[in-house]
């Protein structure tokens, strides 16, 4: 059956998985990952596919973009993950275990492909993520989210562990003097760096990235 509707597919994998010092630990924390991305209800929960691979489909690409980011920024700084976000319809194969195909699927393994040779460009290493849209569907403008995912990537890429922790803290609705406190830190040191950083200005753009339809 393929649907009707486009969707937004996910394809994700983990940079440099080759060299983990133990693939069954590394395998374990990616599920973990997972788990706490599926909490969100997409449309069709992200699993491992095989290896390091995962995928799963979100209704919107907005969501798709969201989940994408909460699960980068929760692996970081031990696990550094990437994707590619499609858009385009999919059909399912075969329910159990579940099998898919389709544009939107080729649309995704585009997407991560480039993102995969963009960051081997110069002054692209940070680069974590792309966009892509089937061919023949309308959707969101590849060329308005790829440059909005850039400019996150090189941001996220360029965090301390300490700002990594901020922002998330940031993202998840807490006060300046929450994550300060949670921390460990003064809460003008965590000002500080919400300044320096960019942190008020990304957390903007996830919420405008959110509303992606």
């Amino acid at each position: 059956m393929e649907t009707q509707q486009p969707v937004a597919t996910v394809i994700g994998d983990v940079v440099g998985s080759r060299s983990a010092a133990s693939r069954a630990a590394l395998h374990a924390r990616v599920v973990g990952l997972l788990a706490e991305a599926n909490a969100a209800a997409p449309l069709v929960p992200l699993r491992i596919t095989v290896g390091d691979e995962f995928q799963g489909c979100f209704a919107e690409v907005g969501a798709a973009l969201r989940a994408v980011r909460a699960l980068r920024l929760a692996g970081l700084p031990d696990v550094d993950l990437r994707f590619g976000i499609g858009w385009g319809p999919v059909a399912v194969l075969e329910e159990s275990p579940r099998v898919e195909d389709g544009p939107g699927w080729w649309a995704a393994r585009a997407a991560i492909e480039t993102a995969a040779d963009e960051a081997g460009r110069p002054g692209r290493r940070l680069t974590r993520s792309a966009y892509r849209c089937a061919e023949g569907v309308a959707g969101p403008s590849e060329a308005a989210v790829n440059a909005a995912l850039l400019l996150r990537d090189q941001v996220i890429g360029a965090l301390s562990p300490r700002s990594l922790s901020v922002v998330r803290g940031l993202l998840d609705g807490r006060t300046q003097g929450e994550i300060a406190a949670a921390e460990g830190v003064s809460a003008s040191a965590v000002s500080q760096r919400v300044r320096n950083d960019g942190l008020a200005t990304l957390v903007a753009a996830e919420a405008l990235l959110e509303e992606v339809r």
